[in-house]
C-alpha cells in the first residue's frame, strides 16, 4: 500500500500531459530533465496565453451585450412616452381661449422635448425631405407638380431614433 502512495505522490509532479520532449527522451532511454522542464513551461505558457485570450474576448462580448440591453431598454421606455408626446402635439394643434393652459402643455411637451434630447432622441426630420423607407411610413401618395420627386409633403405622427435606431417612423404624405 505505500508503495501505491508513493506512486501517487509522483504522478502529481509530473505534468498532466507528457510534452513531447519527455516521450522521445523516454523511447532513447535518457531523460533530460531541462528539457522536460521547457517543454512543460511551453504548454503551460500557451494554456495562459489562450485562457487570456479566452477571457479578453468574454470581457468584451459581454460588454456589446450590456451595452445592446441598455439601449433596448432605453428604446423601450422612450416608446411607452410617444403617446404622451402625441397626444401632447395633437393639443397645441387646438385653439383655445386659454392661454394659460395652453402655456402648461407648451411648457409640458418643451419638457418632454428636452428629456428626449437628454436621452440621445432625436426626431426623424420629415416634411420638405425625401421619402425614405428606413425612416418614414408613406400613408398618402399624391400627385402635385409644386413637389419634387417622393418628397415629404405632410406629417401625421412624428418618427423618432436613438442613435441609428429607429424607435417610430414618421407617417407621412408623399408628392409625385
Amino acid at each position: 500500500m505505500s508503495k501505491m502512495n508513493h506512486s501517487d505522490e509522483e504522478r502529481e509532479d509530473l505534468p498532466i500531459e507528457a510534452p513531447e520532449v519527455e516521450r522521445e527522451s523516454a523511447q532513447m532511454g535518457e531523460l533530460d530533465p531541462m528539457a522536460v522542464l521547457e517543454e512543460a513551461l511551453a504548454v503551460e505558457k500557451d494554456r495562459t496565453l489562450r485562457l487570456a485570450a479566452e477571457y479578453d474576448n468574454f470581457r468584451k462580448r459581454s460588454q456589446k451585450e450590456r451595452e445592446a440591453l441598455y439601449v433596448d431598454v432605453k428604446t423601450g421606455v422612450v416608446a411607452a412616452f410617444l403617446p404622451v408626446y402625441d397626444n401632447l402635439a395633437r393639443a397645441l394643434e387646438q385653439e383655445t381661449e386659454d392661454k394659460a393652459y395652453y402655456k402648461g402643455v407648451e411648457m409640458t411637451m418643451a419638457q418632454l422635448k428636452e428629456v428626449f434630447s437628454k436621452l440621445g432622441v432625436k426626431e426623424i426630420p420629415a416634411v420638405g425631405e425625401k421619402f425614405d423607407p428606413a425612416f418614414h411610413d408613406a400613408v398618402y401618395h399624391v400627385e402635385d407638380e409644386a413637389h419634387g420627386e417622393s418628397e415629404i409633403i405632410e406629417q401625421f405622427m412624428a418618427g423618432f431614433m436613438l442613435g441609428d435606431k429607429v424607435i417610430r417612423h414618421s407617417v407621412v404624405k408623399v408628392a409625385n
